[in-house]
């Protein structure tokens, strides 16, 4: 079973920032590509960005374009979603994800999440 453990949550002002971490066991990160995505209080999980295998193609919500980043290095088998310019309502806990390709919604394993919250 592959395992994906993220890391780097916390509070931080708004207009701060913060960078997630995903570790992946095995060589996940090297053969899928790599998802995040961010559940608010209340509110459904919704994608936040992703990565191809070999880092080269990304793809980002709307919500997010400009301000966050989506990287990966296959040869330590982590991710990286570098948060800038943040804002309350990016508030939620955040989950990595192993999927097929950085074009599909389909999720092959989840991390556990990470809280992220934003303080106006």
């Amino acid at each position: 079973q592959v395992q994906l453990v993220e890391s780097g949550g916390g509070l931080v002002q708004t207009g701060g920032s913060l960078r997630l971490s995903c570790a992946a066991s095995g060589r996940t990160l090297s053969t899928n590509a790599m998802g995040w995505f961010r559940q608010a209080p209340g509110k459904e999980r919704e994608f936040v960005g992703a990565v191809s295998w070999n880092g080269l193609a990304t793809r980002y919500a709307d919500s997010v374009k400009g301000r966050f980043t989506i990287s990966r290095d296959n040869g330590k088998n982590t991710g990286y979603l570098q948060m800038n310019s943040l804002k309350p309502e990016d508030t939620g806990v955040y989950y990595c994800a192993a999927m097929p390709n950085s074009y599909t919604s389909y999720v092959n394993y989840w991390g556990q999440g990470t809280q992220v919250t934003v303080s106006s």
